[in-house]
């Protein structure tokens, strides 16, 4: 019973974090200017998406593409977590340079201090991911902690 109620959680968890996007992202990082034209281009929740694409996307990789028992271990799961904290962000800051020379607007040192709070953010939600899907990983779901 416990191994469907942790994908459902961490659904849930995933879920909630892009209906509340622009609240939880302005609660880690707000700066009037850039805030605002986030919010008036709608797109936190897009923002959102990706980032929850960025924590389940290398978790279900690891533990069911990857699935190896030489890459079992506690540093390799580390690897895949590093990985995808940072790989999320950089899409995102990319994104957001883009959408906002095309307005002319040249917030780059807010992007980048939004994208640094975005690395926390990607990295609770793998761990969230790992935790809700490792269960049926036949190789990985003893990692990053035993049973």
């Amino acid at each position: 019973m416990k191994n469907i109620i942790f994908p459902i959680a961490g659904g849930i968890l995933s879920l909630l974090f892009v209906l509340f996007a622009p609240q939880l992202y302005e609660a880690l990082y707000y700066e009037r200017a850039f805030s605002n034209e986030l919010y008036n281009l709608s797109v936190y929740r897009l923002l959102a998406f990706v980032t929850v694409c960025f924590g389940w996307v290398p978790a279900f990789t690891y533990y069911y593409l990857v699935n190896s028992v030489s890459f079992s271990r506690w540093y390799h799961w580390l690897i895949m977590l590093g990985v995808a904290s940072v790989a999320g962000p950089v899409f995102i800051f990319v994104s957001l340079v883009g959408i906002f020379m095309e307005l002319g607007y040249d917030f780059t040192g807010q992007i980048a201090s939004f994208c640094l709070a975005d690395v926390f953010v990607t990295a609770v939600l793998f761990v969230i991911a790992s935790f809700s899907i490792r269960w049926w990983s036949s190789n990985c779901r003893h990692t990053p902690i035993p049973e």
